[in-house]
């Protein structure tokens, strides 16, 4: 592959200095900027505040983008990278699910472990690498340009781990921490009354103190060299200050300094895997919570190092340590604001936005660093503080959330005002919604008939062990997942393929359109379309305003009750029907569409350079 990109680079010099080589060649600079989650109502709201969109409305447009069914930021970033709908890249959904073994895994990636081992006492030792491959199908854009000589630069698009391998990119979500999850957080105390246990997206750990020292045994990645796939751990020293709030933090050897309320630097950590033969290379964030009269210390979970990356998260595979050598390290995990940390209560609200306040300063890192490196072809940079704000903050903390639009905003000036030539498309994948009451799907099609139990609903995260297949005709999944359950498809499937699963998708689509909420009539569900797709959903369900399927649901649990107040902190969301959820476009060039769609932006991009739409792009252009 080394040799392909050198073979790339020289033809492309070669064309440049003979005078041809197409639009790159004589300098011509498109610029979009993601916005994850922003939402044209938001905007609309606030025109004076962000006074660099109102400029790019102005001069060039403002539109109300169409986005993917469902609405979530997988798909949408898969049919915006590729320019096909879902059922062609296959994306549906965060979570999708072996119809073999009916367990849910990741949509976006898989690991392909070494085909041959061999066991040596407690570990086992593989013949060759593990590699990481993308689920996601169809041909990414840039690479189109990047086939015709255009430079490119992808920063933190989501879906694209590991990296396609044209031009230069840093990828973002998708990209894991070190224990291969979205994202760990450990949260450290020795408060006796409180318990060590797993939570959701993170663990709490009891610990003691010795002559105010404290040695806390920090997890890195399962050792995939161990039979037993236990966790490398390196050993974390706190030794707190007797008189001042401040502590001494040391690993390996290096130490560094916290004050309480304070954060720390990135702290490097190494994860022996095989002795000192074998190891792994992390880093992390320590948030001194308390450390007086208890200590409550919270750990960032442990991200890739860019330095070191035991992981591709970048193309080509150095270049996130050239990037890291001039602006230093910067969050890699994928989705870096930790919300789960807010949801189980080891995060204050103030205490999240000061944490998303820090990955989103990494993101202006890294936004710096790619307009100090651009200089012609196409440069794509994302942003993802507007999606995790407005779930944590929509609807009811206006004010801390147009701060985090503000920021984006400041950004998009900067970037107009080094580049005033250059043709700049700011987009975003989907807007926003207030999420009120959950949807407990699996629930409702008990009730309904349509799924089996071999008792009454329990509640619970069992996900489908109470299911009894041999009745079931569908069950819920994913977000926004249906499916039916197939003979010849399905473990235990029962539904005849044709025209008996095709009445059972008419029955459902029927009965969810007219479900109603007990409680004042409002429309749960407002659509519910057939997907088409051979291993994604059957069908997606687009809930109505103010609705969104249950945490439980999406990992295929059957609660006791239908519908639920949400309670918790995340209060907006966007899994719902799309035509709701609309994102935005905004250009200093003139838009033309009155209605575009987001699968029109890459066919966009592609003629702005003179290059021909893929196949299976649809999408036209909105200039």
């Amino acid at each position: 592959m080394a040799w392909k990109r050198l073979g790339a680079v020289l033809v492309m010099a070669a064309a440049a200095l003979a005078g041809c080589g197409g639009s790159a060649a004589h300098g011509r600079q498109a610029i979009v900027l993601g916005v994850d989650g922003m939402d044209p109502g938001f905007v609309e709201r606030h025109w004076s505040d962000l006074p660099n969109l109102a400029r790019l409305r102005d001069e060039g447009g403002f539109r109300r983008l169409a986005t993917t069914m469902p609405p979530q930021s997988p798909v949408a970033w898969s049919t915006f990278i590729t320019g096909l709908d879902p059922v062609q890249h296959g994306i549906f959904d965060f979570v999708h699910r072996d119809p073999r073994t009916m367990q849910p895994f990741s949509s976006l990636a898989r690991t392909v472990e070494p085909r041959f081992k061999i066991p040596l006492g407690p570990y086992v030792l593989p013949l060759s690498s593990a590699r990481v491959e993308t689920l996601r199908k169809g041909e990414p854009f840039w690479r189109m340009l990047w086939n015709r000589h255009i430079p490119v630069s992808i920063m933190h698009i989501p879906n694209n781990f590991p990296p396609e391998e044209a031009g230069e990119a840093i990828a973002g979500m998708g990209v894991p921490d070190l224990r291969g999850t979205e994202g760990t957080f450990t949260f450290y105390t020795d408060d006796p009354e409180e318990a060590g246990r797993d939570v959701p997206g993170g663990r709490i750990v009891k610990v003691r103190g010795k002559n105010s020292r404290f040695v806390l045994l920090v997890e890195g990645p399962p050792n995939p060299l161990r039979k037993d796939r236990r966790f490398a751990t390196a050993d974390l020293i706190v030794e707190p200050d007797p008189e001042r709030d401040v502590a001494r933090l040391t690993i390996g050897g290096v130490p560094a300094i916290v004050r309480q309320g304070e954060w720390s630097e990135w702290l490097r950590a190494d994860f022996p895997l095989l002795g000192w033969l074998a190891g792994a290379r992390g880093m992390f964030r320590v948030y001194a919570k308390e450390l007086h009269p208890r200590l409550a210390l919270y750990i960032t979970p442990v991200n890739v190092d860019p330095r070191a990356p035991g992981l591709p998260i970048s193309t080509p595979a150095r270049y996130s340590r050239t990037v890291a050598r001039q602006i230093g390290p910067f969050y890699t995990q994928g989705i870096a604001e930790d919300t789960s940390a807010y949801r189980q209560g080891v995060f204050s609200r103030s205490e999240f936005v000061r944490q998303a306040a820090l990955a989103r300063d990494d993101e202006m890192k890294l936004l710096g660093y790619s307009l100090d490196h651009f200089r012609e072809g196409f440069l794509f940079f994302y942003f993802s503080s507007v999606d995790q704000g407005s779930h944590m903050l929509w609807g009811k903390h206006e004010g801390e959330l147009l701060e985090i639009y503000r920021a984006v905003d400041a950004a998009i000036g900067e970037t107009a005002r080094r580049f005033p030539r250059a043709d700049l498309m700011v987009m975003s994948d989907h807007g926003f919604n207030p999420f009120e009451r959950s949807v407990n799907l699996n629930t409702w099609l008990w009730e309904k008939g349509f799924l089996a139990l071999q008792g009454p609903p329990r509640g619970g995260d069992e996900g489908f062990a109470d299911v009894d297949w041999t009745k079931t005709q569908a069950y819920a999944l994913g977000l926004n997942g249906l499916y039916l359950n197939i003979a010849g498809r399905e473990k235990q499937g029962i539904l005849r393929p044709g025209a008996e699963t095709e009445a059972a998708m008419r029955r459902l689509a029927a009965e969810l359109v007219e479900f109603r909420d007990p409680a004042d009539g409002r429309q749960v569900v407002e659509t519910a379309p057939a997907t088409g797709a051979a291993m994604g959903p059957d069908m997606i369900v687009g809930y109505g305003r103010g609705y969104r399927g249950s945490w439980e649901t999406a990992l295929g649990a059957v609660p006791r009750a239908i519908l639920e107040d949400n309670t918790d902190v995340w209060i907006g969301d966007h899994c719902i029907n799309a035509e709701d959820v609309p994102g935005v476009l905004l250009s200093n060039r003139r838009l033309r569409a009155e209605h575009p769609n987001l699968k029109d932006l890459p066919v966009t991009i592609l003629g702005m350079f003179g290059t021909a739409p893929g196949p299976g792009m649809a999408g036209r252009t909105v200039f």
